[in-house]
């Protein structure tokens, strides 16, 4: 059986392997695409619908269990750029 999360936008449960799992670095919001970063991942469809259900629910900060603002502008702008393409 394959591991399954759950998307912190949507909050649909999807295979792993289907999600992106990002990470806090700082206060910086990055997609750790080899899933071997250190630290708590939160995982995200990569779509720009469950990205923004993610930040107006602010669900990465709860999922990353952090009290900072985070920065989410690389995320973003890498999801608008497979939009795009």
């Amino acid at each position: 059986m394959k591991p399954v999360r759950t998307c912190v936008g949507c909050r649909a449960r999807a295979e792993k392997s289907s999600l992106l799992r990002v990470v806090a670095q700082n206060s910086l919001l990055v997609v750790d695409d080899g899933a071997v970063m250190p630290g708590r991942g939160a995982y995200l469809h990569a779509t720009i619908h469950c990205f923004q259900n993610a930040v107006k629910r602010r669900a990465f900060g709860r999922a990353l269990r952090t009290d900072r603002q985070l920065d989410i502008s690389e995320l973003e702008t890498r999801l608008n750029a497979t939009v795009n393409n």
